[in-house]
């Protein structure tokens, strides 16, 4: 018996340690002021949300014309007579570069062996070697000129009118800087 009386004496002097440190003087008075004054300024405004603009869709419809990113070249028409001079070869297989748009490809470099010089050619995932005659780039382009410092090549195009004219074009090689 004597055990559960000093029990509740401890939980009486726990409550009254308890009450009595709530119940002095506040240590936090300057807070206490703060809070209140804070409360008390008028609250902001909260400016309304943005209308939103409604943007009419565009649908580009040019994926057949030249690239706006790939450097104008000059247009050489190749027709004698209302008959059609030039034709890209259908009956032939695609090359690998054939896929690939002629802005994605650079040359990196060239090799000599045997007396024949071959450019190295990056579409940005690999580099090939080609040589005279090579097809690469999406307008049927094929190359007619090697030389240490640049490709040139010849593309053939639709020129609108249901026939196809030559573009020539060039891949200088590329430094590393």
């Amino acid at each position: 018996m004597r055990l559960h009386g000093c029990k509740q004496y401890f939980l009486f002097l726990l409550a009254s340690v308890l009450l009595a440190s709530c119940s002095g003087e506040q240590k936090f008075q300057d807070l206490d002021d703060y809070m209140a004054k804070t409360r008390a300024r008028p609250g902001g405004k909260i400016e309304p949300m943005p209308v939103l603009q409604v943007h009419e869709i565009f649908k580009y419809s040019a994926m057949t014309l030249r690239s706006p990113f790939d450097p104008p070249s000059t247009v050489v028409a190749k027709h004698t007579s209302g008959k059609i001079a030039v034709k890209p070869a259908t009956n032939r297989s695609k090359q690998v570069l054939e896929t690939k748009s002629f802005a994605s490809l650079s040359m990196v470099g060239s090799l000599q062996r045997g007396g024949t010089l071959s450019a190295l050619i990056s579409d940005g995932e690999e580099i090939h070697r080609v040589s005279l005659g090579s097809y690469l780039g999406k307008n049927h382009g094929q190359i007619v000129v090697i030389d240490e410092y640049r490709t040139e090549v010849i593309e053939i195009i639709p020129d609108g009118d249901g026939g196809w004219v030559e573009r020539p074009r060039s891949l200088p090689l590329k430094e590393n800087k």
